[in-house]
Formats: structure tokens, C-alpha cells, sequence
């Protein structure tokens, strides 16, 4: 299996422009990113998928690949197909497995990575994975930026939202889940992917993964053991310089 790792990341976010090139530590949010990743032993191939020069001049200049995409998507799998066939096409292969990890993912652990793809490995019937973790504090559940899932006894998700799911979640031991974008596809599902219509829940919620849902396909769930947290906001963006200060 050839397994590929892609970043999506671009510089006009609606809610926090700039953001991938915003320093944590003294170095730009996606390079902790594209280094992060980097260390995943499970990977052929890791590159930057964007539509900003400058973010291409900063990977290249560590060392790293980035790939120039359309800046008419909407969506960061549509990004990530883009690149998935442009690299396919320069270097003559063919990917069996594409991780799509958020550039915006400065917290990640490289074994997040393994963590994600192995249900795929042991399942040759699972197209698409989420990584999620459990929500601890009551901010999180409110907070719109924080995409919440509930799922089925299988682990396959039944809805992604923005608004706390489900309503009731004061229930004696009841746990909250929030996706965290480290994504593996199925190569051939990523290119379905695009070819499939954009939805009205996908649109209403902001979220990808309704697409895939909508039409009636699956996306299985997975518990990660790493606590993240990813960066929509500079309050954001203050919070994660703090907790990886406290990692070094």
C-alpha cells in the first residue's frame, strides 16, 4: 500500500486570514504542521496542498513539497483531490490511501496518523476515516468553530454538526465527541468525492464529511488517545502556544 499525506492550507480563512502562516514557538503554524506528519513511518509521501505562493515558498524553503491548487474550492477534500492527481500524474504512480490532515492541526502526533489508517488496513470495506476525541469542557460544545459527531454502534458517523449533538447531553455518563481532521481516504473514494454533488446539510453545516453522508455512503469513526486542538481563532492560536510551551 502507498500511503499519501496531504495538507490542505490556505491563507484567506473566513475566520482567521492568515492563519497558516501564523507563528507558534517562531515558526509558521503549517510547518509544526508538515513536520509533525513527517515523522509518521506509515507515510510514502507527505505534501502541502494550497493556493498561496506563499505558503509554497515557505515549505520549499524547509525542505518540503507543496502543490498549487485552484483557490475556487470550498472544500479541502475537493483541494486535496486536485493535488492527489497533479503529484500522480508528475511522478507516474498511483496512491492506495490519501490522509488529509488540516493545516491547521499544529498539535498533532504523528502516531495520529497510524491511529487513522489502521482500521483501513483491517477493513478493506472502510472508504473514509475521522479521527475523534471526546469533548471535556462545556466551551467546546458550544463553540460553533468545533465540529461535533454523534455516531452508531459500529463507529459509523450519523451526523456532524457545528451546534452541540445531541440536544440532551447532561445524561448521567454521557460523552461528547469532536472530529479531529486527520482523514484517510480510499484513493478512488477521494476522486468519487468530487464528482459527488455538494449537499445541503454539507452547506448549512460547513463540514465535509456531510457529503459523503448525504449520499449515502459511511465514514467511520476513530478514538484517538492524543489530546488536539486545532486553531480557528487567535484566542485559538494563544491557547495551543501555551499547551505545546508546556511540551518542550
Amino acid at each position: 500500500m502507498k500511503i499519501l499525506a496531504l495538507i490542505p492550507a490556505r491563507l484567506a480563512s473566513s475566520r482567521f486570514p492568515g492563519k497558516p502562516m501564523m507563528p507558534i514557538l517562531g515558526k509558521p503554524m503549517i510547518g509544526h504542521v508538515y513536520e509533525k506528519v513527517s515523522k509518521s513511518l506509515f507515510l510514502d509521501k507527505v505534501a502541502v496542498a494550497t493556493c498561496d505562493q506563499q505558503i509554497k515558498e515557505y515549505i520549499e524553503s524547509i525542505g518540503g513539497e507543496a502543490i498549487i491548487t485552484s483557490d475556487k474550492h470550498e472544500r479541502a477534500s475537493d483541494r486535496c483531490a486536485e493535488a492527489l492527481l497533479k503529484i500522480e500524474s508528475k511522478e507516474n504512480i498511483k496512491y492506495d490511501i490519501v490522509v488529509m490532515i488540516q493545516g491547521d492541526e499544529p498539535m498533532i502526533h504523528s502516531d495520529m496518523i497510524d491511529e487513522a489508517v489502521a482500521p483501513m488496513l483491517e477493513n478493506s470495506e472502510i472508504n473514509v476515516i475521522n479521527l475523534m476525541s471526546q469533548i471535556l469542557n462545556e466551551a467546546d460544545i458550544q463553540d460553533r468553530n468545533c465540529i461535533k459527531v454523534v455516531f452508531d454502534f459500529n463507529n459509523d458517523a450519523l451526523y456532524f454538526s457545528r451546534e452541540p449533538i445531541p440536544t440532551r447531553i447532561n445524561l448521567p455518563n454521557f460523552k461528547v465527541y469532536k472530529q479531529v481532521c486527520v482523514i484517510p481516504f480510499k484513493r478512488d473514494f477521494l476522486i468519487e468525492y468530487t464528482n459527488l454533488s455538494p449537499t445541503p446539510l454539507e452547506l448549512a453545516e460547513s463540514v465535509d464529511m456531510m457529503r459523503i453522508l448525504e449520499h449515502g455512503f459511511k465514514v467511520h469513526m476513530k478514538e484517538t488517545s492524543y489530546e488536539t486542538q486545532a486553531v480557528d481563532t487567535q484566542e485559538d492560536l494563544i491557547k495551543v502556544e501555551k499547551a505545546m510551551r508546556k511540551n518542550l
